[in-house]
């Protein structure tokens, strides 16, 4: 979610420049600085953001910028000069300039009257605000491009390491057989056919196959909304946490120490995808 766009136009020479930039955010949240100028217009501005960002930490800077040379101030001079006249009839010894800087200190002596926002400067401004968050998108694209690369190569890496683990679940079968022979030896008057229950029973709570068919649906599933389905982040997001769950699982299944490794592996990459699924919308 994270981006940048900025956009600028020129409209009765003033000079509007638009600049959004946003961070990863569960929730669309907009902080956006205007000039007074356009701050009846804010709400419909907010809303533009809003409908096309959708989500993230969003701060927005408008900036104006007069190019030609201001008109807005008004000198009263009748009302000046009904100052003037006033204060001389108070006190007439005084000299005139010294009226005149008095006077347009009073009220309504010196005004400035700006121009109400007409619908052809909204138009422009509004313009502009969608050219921002045009540009804002392209840098989404490009980012989400790299992002889908990085998603895909950590799924694999998953995916490998996970097919990897196959060769050692006989082996740790065997060597757990192995072991318990081992010990049945070093007892006198054992009850074989208990054992052996106890054993079996065992060696089912070891067996992963259930835990490596899921966690290979999950990836897979993983990788299908990544590529078919829009505004997909938050589901993601719950995928990665049914990936970590199957995960966690064969860790604590594997009673080998290449199939440990082998997890550890596969839970660094997963870490890897959640940090980034944080960044899809």
């Amino acid at each position: 979610m994270t981006g940048f766009g900025r956009a600028e136009g020129v409209f009765e020479g003033k000079k509007i420049t638009i600049d959004i930039k946003s961070l990863n955010s569960k929730s669309f949240d907009l902080n956006i600085k205007i000039p007074l100028r356009y701050k009846e217009k804010e709400f419909e501005i907010r809303k533009i953001l809003n409908d096309r960002i959708i989500r993230g930490k969003v701060d927005c800077y408008l900036n104006l910028e007069n190019l030609e040379e201001s008109t807005d101030v008004k000198i009263n001079k009748s009302l000046i000069d009904s100052y003037i006249s006033e204060l001389k009839s108070v006190a007439s010894d005084g000299p005139d300039f010294e009226y005149l800087k008095m006077a347009v200190r009073f009220p309504d002596a010196i005004t400035s009257r700006p121009d109400e926002l007409s619908e052809g400067e909204w138009e422009a401004l509004a313009k502009i605000v969608h050219a921002a968050v045009d540009r804002f998108e392209e840098f989404r694209k490009t980012e989400g491009n790299i992002l889908h690369e990085e998603l895909e190569r950590n799924l694999k890496n998953i995916e490998k390491n996970l097919a990897e683990v196959v060769p050692f679940e006989e082996e740790r079968i065997v060597a757990v057989k192995e072991r318990y022979q081992k010990s049945l030896k070093e007892f006198e008057n054992v009850d074989e056919t208990r054992f052996y229950q106890e054993m079996a029973y065992f060696t089912e709570k070891l067996d992963i196959s259930e835990e490596k068919v899921r966690l290979s649906q999950h990836l897979k599933y993983y990788k299908e909304v990544m590529d078919h389905e829009d505004f997909n982040g938050k589901k993601l997001g719950f995928i990665s946490q049914e990936i970590g769950r199957e995960i966690n699982t064969l860790g604590s299944k594997a009673n080998h120490a290449a199939i440990q490794k082998l997890v550890v592996m596969m839970k660094d990459d997963l870490e890897k995808i959640k940090e980034q699924t944080l960044n899809v919308l």
